[in-house]
């Protein structure tokens, strides 16, 4: 009998967790399920899975950027997004980010089997239901991203997210283990950066760009 794939699987939502562990439970073995990015971090290394799937839109630490951080801490396991961002600058992102695959939550589950089955062949897969021209996109050597965003650290990425997430400073820096006054001088430079003035601006500036849904 040929040995069943490690599968972690990450989503915020317990209906798409439970859902996906009905339909993969039978032939895979599931090494974990977590609700936030930074969950997905933190237990990725220890189970070693060989694939993990995961939502772009997550607390705490969204997909893209959990991706950037697990392709170093787990480098040999092949990663799908399963979202429901349909936007072929997602796609790109996604793959940028280290993904092997990227399909639709409204993906039919026959999907699901073909794109495991490729990227654990060592092979790439983009869902058909994004047009034929977001393929082209899709798997750029560099990604298009808005020129402002693109310029952010990673740092600066995470306490973007957990801002508008609604986390106060002192939540901050006991989650990414500064100081308040860190936290707060990378929120100073997020607002001049993007030049908005408020927390709320923030915010609203993060949904838009996919690092978190309206809190």
């Amino acid at each position: 009998m040929a040995k069943r794939p490690r599968v972690l699987l990450a989503d915020d939502h317990t209906l798409v967790l439970e859902g996906l562990r009905r339909l993969l439970e039978d032939r895979c073995e599931l090494v974990g399920m977590v609700e936030d990015g930074r969950a997905l971090v933190d237990v990725a290394p220890r189970v070693a899975p060989d694939l993990i799937l995961l939502d772009i839109s997550m607390p705490l630490l969204n997909g893209l950027d959990a991706a950037r951080q697990l392709r170093t801490l787990v480098p040999d396991s092949r990663i799908i997004f399963l979202t429901m961002h349909a936007d072929p600058t997602y796609a790109s992102e996604a793959f940028e980010a280290g993904a092997a695959g990227y399909l639709l939550k409204r993906s039919a589950a026959s999907e699901l089997d073909v794109a495991i089955a490729t990227v654990l062949d060592g092979r790439k897969y983009l869902t058909p239901l994004i047009t034929s021209e977001a393929l082209r996109a899709s798997v750029p050597r560099s990604v298009t991203v808005p020129p402002t965003l693109g310029k952010l650290t990673p740092r600066q990425r995470e306490v973007l997210q957990l801002v508008a997430e609604g986390h106060t400073a002192k939540d901050i820096a006991a989650r990414l283990g500064i100081s308040v006054k860190t936290v707060e001088f990378h929120k100073a430079s997020l607002m001049d950066r993007l030049g908005v003035r408020t927390a709320s601006e923030l915010t609203k500036y993060a949904v838009a760009h996919g690092f978190t849904e309206l809190p």
